[in-house]
């Protein structure tokens, strides 16, 4: 049985709901091939200059999309005058791995292991 209670569990699937969209789920790839965890990186300059044509999108779509992962925990976003910088929320992304890591540890337990 999960030790997560119902807030944590809704957090999870936020976050699972953003990334189900396949252009959030590109952006999220993106900007973490980009940007390596907890650090920022320009979005205006580097990385969202370089994501809305790879995803052929417009950029209020780009900008709808980064306001859902950012809802969702997956990204921080800060603007700085004329510039927004965003990083990856690693917090969100160690929760994530733990919650994964405590099922496989279930499965194997009860033998239902891949």
């Amino acid at each position: 049985m999960s030790n997560y209670q119902t807030e944590s569990l809704e957090a999870f699937a936020r976050a699972f709901k953003a990334l189900s969209n396949p252009h959030r789920l590109q952006i999220f790839n993106i900007l973490s091939s980009c940007c390596e965890a907890g650090t920022e990186c320009d979005v205006q300059q580097y990385c969202v200059g370089d994501i809305a044509p790879q995803l052929d999108i417009a950029a209020s779509t780009l900008s709808h999309h980064l306001k859902e992962l950012q809802q969702a925990g997956l990204i921080r976003m800060r603007r700085r005058g004329k510039q927004v910088f965003c990083s990856i929320e690693p917090g969100m992304l160690k929760e994530i791995r733990i919650l994964f890591k405590q099922y496989e540890r279930n499965a194997q337990s009860t033998g239902r292991a891949a």
